[in-house]
């Protein structure tokens, strides 16, 4: 398979090699920026939230999760970060991108099938604050797009890029055969520095279609668009939320949530 943005690329799913790394790396999100933190703002969603359709069953929901949420998720993921859950890498530190899981292991070669972290450790639950948080982005979606069905998140694939990192294209294809079957959406949910998602419709189209995910965008896909290809082209595009990183102290890149059910 060809990476459109950068050559060559093994597919996402079922194809790293075995030798690579699968450890937790001790690392934590957040760095001092030595500012005193402001008041909180408001729950999600964000009043300021607009949306765009860019198909049938995808959606992005602009601004929605609001400064509060952020803050809070990021928080919650940090509780993690160190820990025998906490973020690893697969294959060095090419992609510049750290990875851990919430409900379900999942790892690049293998999918599902490892319950269990090469460390022994089994994922926590999915926290509820992700749960409902994906559940109420799913029905607001769902006011503007017929054909999107509902899922209860049972696992979250959590992703922290570095400046100028990456992620090649590939489909979202390890999960149950009857959840692809429904077209079950994806929910992915951006903090942190601006990037830009590419997408298409099938594997040999050369070409991709982009959008923006700023800092509180979710971003949605299921029914007809459940199988698109997609992947993170730029990570660090000189755009992201000065309040986000004064309040959470997270150091820069962007943290990415993406839920699913199994």
């Amino acid at each position: 398979m060809q990476d459109a943005f950068h050559g060559s690329l093994l597919r996402e799913c079922h194809c790293f090699p075995s030798n690579w790394p699968t450890e937790t790396v001790p690392y934590s999100l957040l760095e001092d920026w030595r500012i005193i933190k402001q008041p909180p703002g408001e729950r999600t969603p964000s009043k300021l939230s607009t949306y765009e359709i860019l198909g049938p069953g995808m959606i992005i929901l602009k601004n929605y999760v609001s400064l509060t949420d952020q803050v809070d998720i990021v928080n919650i993921c940090e509780k993690w970060a160190a820990g025998p859950g906490g973020f690893y890498m697969y294959k060095s530190d090419e992609d510049r991108r750290r990875q851990m899981c919430f409900g379900r292991n999942w790892e690049p070669e293998t999918g599902y099938r490892n319950c269990y972290r090469s460390n022994g450790f089994k994922p926590p639950p999915v926290p509820h604050e992700f749960i409902s948080l994906a559940e109420a982005a799913i029905k607001d979606a769902q006011l503007y797009l017929d054909d999107l069905p509902s899922m209860y998140p049972d696992t979250c694939l959590v992703s922290f890029y570095y400046t100028n990192g990456r992620l090649g294209l590939h489909q979202d294809c390890d999960e149950s055969s009857d959840s692809l079957r429904r077209g079950l959406p994806v929910v992915s949910i951006s903090i942190g520095t601006t990037a830009i998602f590419v997408y298409r419709r099938t594997e040999h189209k050369r070409k991709l279609k982009n959008v923006w995910l700023d800092s509180g965008d979710v971003l949605i896909f299921g029914g007809k668009s459940r199988h698109i290809y997609h992947g993170v082209e730029h990570v660090g595009c000189n755009i992201f939320s000065d309040d986000l990183y004064l309040e959470s102290k997270m150091r820069l890149g962007r943290l990415s949530l993406t839920l699913r059910q199994f």
